[in-house]
């Protein structure tokens, strides 16, 4: 379900300072000067990355498990598209509504699905991206709302072949990108639900986040350079200091026998032990809303 939001696309901070090649794809001046290439990020690190991530799928079902109500208002705006005129805004927002879109599948809101797959399908035609996405189908599936695992299974199917598509083009940059924008909403969801049922198993979840925060600040540095990614990254920064009282430790459990094809296996159970307290939740939720704020506007 986690390949369902890795999607692609590039961008600048400021059009002004950016060389167009059309198709609203858009190189900044720094990386048109005979500059210090960035280093190809290798497939493994980004797999790793992305598996590492709870699906905003996952995020939700968690969230639904407590028992809370669909809430329209959690959601990022469909409205605010003309505003994100970089590849830079389109992509991550691409991430943002695309981890909504799990959310609306997941609790059935097809009263919302349409708008947010017609925003989706602005955002990935203006990356260039629109031609992997049979809308006619996914518009199909959504309007009648008898299929919403059909439509998750061939929305899956559609970011998949996105990125494939863009890893064998060399922008897995924007991979990094679009993961954040998943991983902020997801986190935003948490965040928001947690201050209002204030459940272990939801901020447990939250503080495990502190490993694939570290690593998303770890792979967005290569691209410090783009103001853009700066930005961004300073912000994450700021929620990486909030997490740095955190702490996760892990306990072996009892080991236990399992079969498979006829062939018994001793599994190693470890359970996590997670110290996390009210103010750095508070911290967490304040800097994540922030980012996200930047985000979507």
């Amino acid at each position: 379900m986690i390949a369902f939001f890795v999607v692609f696309a590039f961008s600048c901070n400021n059009e002004q300072n950016s060389v167009d090649i059309g198709d609203d794809i858009d190189i900044p001046d720094s990386l048109l000067q005979e500059t210090e290439p960035v280093p190809e990020i290798s497939n493994k690190s980004m797999d790793d990355l992305v598996q590492n991530i709870s699906s905003p799928i996952e995020m939700a079902a968690l969230i639904k498990e407590t028992g809370s109500n669909f809430s329209p208002e959690l959601l990022a705006p469909t409205n605010h598209l003309d505003k994100y005129t970089t590849s830079f805004k389109k992509s991550l927002n691409l991430g943002i509504l695309g981890a909504d879109l799990g959310y609306l599948n997941l609790y059935g809101q097809n009263r919302f699905i349409l708008d947010y797959l017609t925003a989706i399908k602005s955002l990935a035609e203006g990356i260039s991206v629109g031609q992997f996405f049979d809308f006619k189908t996914l518009r199909d599936f959504a309007s009648s709302g008898d299929d919403l695992d059909s439509l998750t299974y061939l929305s899956v199917h559609s970011f998949n072949k996105i990125d494939k598509y863009l890893r064998e083009n060399h922008r897995t940059n924007i991979s990094v990108l679009i993961i954040a924008g998943v991983w902020i909403e997801g986190m935003y969801f948490a965040t928001q639900i947690n201050d209002q049922v204030k459940l272990k198993e939801i901020s447990d979840r939250i503080a495990e986040q502190k490993m694939v925060l570290n690593n998303i600040v770890l792979i967005l540095g290569n691209y410090k350079g783009d103001s853009n990614f700066n930005q961004l990254l300073e912000q994450l920064k700021k929620l990486k200091e909030y997490y740095e009282p955190v702490k996760i430790t892990y306990e072996l459990g009892e080991p236990e026998t399992v079969e498979q094809d006829g062939i018994l296996t001793v599994v190693q159970n470890e359970k996590s032990v997670v110290t996390i307290t009210e103010k750095d939740l508070e911290n967490i939720r304040n800097q994540i809303a922030e980012i996200r704020y930047n985000a979507i506007n």
